[in-house]
């Protein structure tokens, strides 16, 4: 049976996005993933890889439920709202793929071997 795809309300609206990082602030989340979703000894928003998947609902799911090693659960904890926010806010993070720029932000060639 396939999942079904959950839409988030927010997603790509720009208040909500907003309010999303503000939540992100507010509820500590830089302590692991680091400012702007950077990564730290949780992991980055920024490049683009999900270890357990980047939709909407899997992202809400993360939030909500927690992870092993360290990512809390935080369903119940906050409105479904305020996650959905979150989410809008992390997803918006990941709009540049990292895995193609060295140091200074030049885009090198992949090779394949």
């Amino acid at each position: 049976m396939k999942p079904v795809a959950v839409t988030n309300p927010y997603e790509g609206k720009a208040d909500a996005i907003r309010t999303g990082g503000q939540l992100f602030i507010g509820y500590n989340c830089l302590d692991c993933h680091g400012a702007e979703g950077s990564g730290a000894m949780g992991p980055s928003f920024q490049d683009g890889r999900w270890h357990f998947g980047g939709s909407p609902g899997e992202v809400f799911e993360s939030i909500y439920q927690g992870r092993p090693d360290g990512m809390p659960a935080w369903g119940g904890r906050i409105s479904n709202d305020q996650i959905w926010m979150l989410t809008a806010y992390v997803r918006s993070l990941s709009s540049k793929d990292l895995s193609t720029e060295n140091f200074t932000g030049k885009t090198v060639e992949r090779t394949g071997h």
